[in-house]
């Protein structure tokens, strides 16, 4: 089955976004604005790849380039700065019958790497997909290597209290009993994305763990995106920042992105808990389908994500490359 892959032209980057608003797989992380943003920040050539069945569109696949002491590597998404999702995104083939959409799909892919094996010769390829990529076969059958990823999601397609009474007993407690008057959860804008950047800044550090990721680029991201939005929620006491986590909305979904780390503040109070709900609160007044907890894969974590009572969803990371690439990559931070 023939499939026309290309770099995108001028008249296929200004369709680009509604492009991604049409797919399973589109997250904000696929719009052009976001794209061009993480090429931006991650020091990488952006390949916007794009396939056509005829006129029609199959499917998009932004490829990031990054030369390192002479050596092409590609990721979708670039590494350090903690996109959660990238990787293909299809387009037109719900209607197609299994075999014919399966032959679709791979004929897209196979163009697609065969774009990047004849014009960039990568020595080592890094793709982590959105969470509506069910089927890794058409990378593995192009030398990636798949593992699976996990993730949690909040159905919020319930009203209020249906929702709370799924959580476990301790989370509606914690909602429950929370004295109102005490703090403020609010949505911000980019004095407090500065804020919650710094805290996780910091906790990362005290753990020994390197965090790359520049405010810029998040201040950036919450400036220039269209179709979705970084919203920035703070828990806030007696006016003093407490905690809080920045969320990425697209679609019928918002989700975790950076922050509910441990505060360091000497309070009696469930930070997380609340911001958490305070975001879920904001998903059902606006009529979303889910909360992407973002990650399921951390056991310690995992315990306080699940007394949300939240559904499992699958994902993929795919690797390229000799065994010496993959251990010079692994030696990166946010790679895998």
């Amino acid at each position: 089955m023939s499939v026309d892959v290309r770099l995108a032209t001028d008249d296929d980057l200004e369709r680009w976004n509604r492009y991604v608003e049409r797919s399973p797989q589109g997250r904000l992380w696929h719009e052009l604005e976001a794209l061009e943003a993480q090429a931006d920040y991650a020091d990488a050539t952006l390949h916007p790849l794009i396939g056509f069945k005829g006129q029609e569109a199959v499917g998009l696949f932004p490829v990031f380039e990054i030369d390192k002491r002479f050596v092409t590597t590609v990721f979708s998404p670039p590494p350090h700065l903690r996109v959660p999702y990238l990787g293909p995104a299809f387009l037109n083939m719900g209607k197609l019958k299994q075999r014919k959409r399966e032959r679709r799909r791979l004929a897209f892919v196979d163009d697609c790497m065969e774009w990047v094996r004849s014009e960039l010769n990568p020595k080592y390829g890094h793709v982590r997909t959105a969470t509506g990529f069910t089927d890794a076969r058409p990378l593995e059958w192009n030398e990636y290597d798949a593992s699976p990823e996990y993730t949690y999601v909040v159905d919020l397609t319930r009203d209020r209290e249906d929702l709370l009474l799924s959580f476990s007993s301790d989370a509606r407690s914690n909602v429950r009993n929370a004295d109102e008057d005490v703090f403020e959860v609010t949505a911000g804008g980019p004095e407090e994305i500065e804020l919650i950047m710094a805290q996780v800044r910091n906790r990362y550090e005290s753990q020994g763990i390197d965090f790359r990721v520049p405010d810029e680029f998040v201040l950036d991201l919450h400036e220039r995106v269209t179709g979705g939005a970084i919203r920035p929620y703070t828990l806030r006491v007696d006016g003093e920042f407490v905690g809080g986590i920045l969320a990425v909305e697209y679609g019928d979904t918002t989700g975790r992105w950076l922050g509910g780390v441990r505060t360091d503040a000497e309070l009696d109070l469930p930070t997380n808990d609340l911001l958490d709900w305070a975001i879920m609160e904001d998903g059902l007044e606006r009529g979303l389908a889910g909360y992407d907890l973002v990650g399921a894969d951390n056991r310690r974590i995992n315990r306080y994500k699940a007394k949300f009572n939240p559904e499992l969803r699958t994902y993929y990371s795919l690797e390229y490359g000799s065994w010496g690439m993959r251990q010079a990559a692994s030696l990166y931070d946010s790679v895998k």
